[in-house]
């Protein structure tokens, strides 16, 4: 039998970049443009994607991880989307088919002298024993590493 239960934990990212907040906001916005740093990288295989960037809209990623063989899946609505200044989406993980989580996070974009302060917020709902221990926290921070070297190409 399943034991029910919920986790909740929250963390903040906060990055400096270069780029205007335009630019980072069409890293995210643009479908090209979010291939180039979202996803799973050389140990992921790509299942399945859906882009539809506006307020109600989803994207979805699935993968395999190659080496366990596992299936990540994202399922994300975007809730609130304001140009060049602020996305808000809530979205879901299933590892294989199992939910694990249920989150809402929210990227702010600042002008910062001639570049764009990015502040990422995520409060995490972690379902029926999945132990995140910070794993969801240090993913996202590889995907920013992963943005900031495409901002700077």
């Amino acid at each position: 039998m399943t034991v029910r239960c919920v986790t909740h934990a929250s963390f903040t990212i906060t990055r400096q970049w270069k780029a205007s907040p335009a630019r980072v906001f069409a890293a995210f916005a643009d479908e090209n443009k979010k291939k180039l740093w979202f996803g799973g990288g050389d140990a992921w295989e790509p299942l399945g994607h859906s882009f539809d960037f506006r307020v109600g809209g989803r994207e979805q990623e699935s993968g395999r991880f190659k080496q366990s063989g596992v299936v990540s899946s994202f399922d994300c609505v975007y809730l609130d989307i304001v140009e060049n200044e602020r996305i808000i989406y809530s979205y879901t993980m299933h590892l294989d088919d199992r939910k694990i989580s249920v989150s809402q996070a929210c990227i702010e974009l600042r002008p910062e002298g001639s570049g764009t302060k990015f502040v990422l917020t995520e409060y995490g709902d972690y379902l029926d024993g999945y132990d995140d221990a910070g794993s969801r926290e240090h993913g996202t921070n590889f995907l920013m590493d992963t943005l900031a070297r495409t901002l700077e190409a």
